[in-house]
């Protein structure tokens, strides 16, 4: 009698799920207020390819597939006839794409000896692929294994020498793929989201329940229930005021937006990662990285605790370098800011034997 009212209780439980679901999937006229982003130096979209910016350095817009989707990315070679030089591979964070400011750090590295290939995951940027703005976990981890693949089939790189650039949630995707692909040859994680379980737990403990952004929930949940079945993606912007429905409402998300974003650039994301990036755990992987890593805390950071990465530090041990900086999670990106923690990645760069431009590896043959 008591197992039958159980399973009685059970059903009627996963009836009224269900059902919630659906409504909240399914019922019109449910959406997030858009937000503009303010335009202080509008920044065009810069599509021209081959020496932007500077005479001395060759930008080549370059594509590779990934699963049927054409991804399209930078190509910073180093001068014609030069040997295969060392490549580092970068994408951008949460909500970001390559004309975001990454182009910076690609001449600094480039400058540096390095070639560099810059990449838009697929939904984003200049890369195809439907929904638009789909910030998916597994497709962006898939992104980065095919972004090294393609920079080690270029003839002007060297296959053994990939570097791995990541920053924000991309700076635990680099950690992932390093933990994934022994062959790299050195990680840079700049205020890298490497633990969404324990971050959400400390900005709890900070904040109690209102670090949980309660009112993106339901639309992160509308978003998930329409991809299964098949309709239209459901979206919210990606950054917004104080209180506002956002994956990101702070005000200083807004105003690196404003000052990174080109353009043309679209505030929104499709809602579902909002369920799903708590459950990313980078961390966990680190143990089973075999090359260099640098990690760049920025202590003031409300998006990703420098906490956890003290924890990545620990769990690196002697492979690890860490550089700490007296600043929030967005001012990493500008002025003297961005200027320190990009020396620090060049310097860093620098003082890796097998990574200097003019030593390359030397490919052995196992003996049998």
């Amino acid at each position: 009698m008591i197992f039958k009212r159980l399973l009685q209780g059970l059903l009627v439980f996963c009836a009224v799920i269900v059902v919630y679901l659906l409504s909240v999937g399914l019922l019109p006229g449910i959406q997030a207020p858009p937000q503009k982003i303010p335009r202080r130096q509008p920044k065009p979209h810069n599509n021209t390819g081959d020496n932007n910016g500077t005479d001395d350095v060759r930008r080549e817009n370059v594509a590779f597939m990934v699963n049927g989707t054409r991804v399209r990315a930078w190509l910073y070679p180093l001068a014609n006839g030069a040997a295969p030089a060392p490549c580092v591979v970068m994408a951008h964070g949460l909500g970001g794409v390559k004309a975001m400011g990454l182009d910076r750090y690609a001449r600094r590295f480039h400058s540096a000896g390095f070639a560099v290939l810059v990449f838009d995951y697929r939904f984003w940027g200049e890369s195809e692929g439907n929904p638009r703005h789909l910030a998916w976990i597994p497709h962006q981890l898939t992104d980065w294994a095919d972004a090294v693949k393609y920079a080690r089939s270029r003839p002007e790189v060297d296959s053994q020498r990939i570097i791995l650039w990541g920053t924000s949630l991309s700076g635990g995707h680099v950690i992932a793929t390093a933990a994934a692909d022994p062959a790299i040859a050195a990680v840079i994680a700049q205020c890298p989201a490497l633990d969404g379980h324990v971050a959400l737990e400390e900005m709890m403990h900070r904040q109690g329940m209102g670090a949980i952004n309660w009112g993106v929930i339901p639309h992160a949940q509308r978003d998930l229930v329409r991809s299964w079945l098949g309709l239209s993606a459901h979206k919210v912007p990606i950054v917004g005021p104080a209180g506002s429905i956002a994956l990101m409402p702070l005000p200083e998300a807004v105003d690196a937006f404003a000052e990174l974003a080109p353009s043309d650039f679209v505030n929104e994301v499709c809602a579902r990662i909002a369920v799903r990036i708590d459950k990313y755990r980078p961390v966990q992987q680190a143990n089973k990285i075999r090359c260099p890593v640098l990690l760049q805390i920025c202590e003031h950071d409300p998006v990703t605790p420098p906490g956890v990465v003290e924890d990545a530090n620990r769990r690196l041990g002697a492979r690890a370098k860490i550089a700490r900086y007296p600043i929030g999670h967005f001012d990493i990106y500008q002025g003297a800011h961005f200027e320190h923690a990009v020396a620090d990645q060049v310097q860093f760069l620098s003082k890796i034997p097998s990574l200097q431009p003019n030593t390359p590896v030397l490919h052995s043959k196992s003996s049998t």
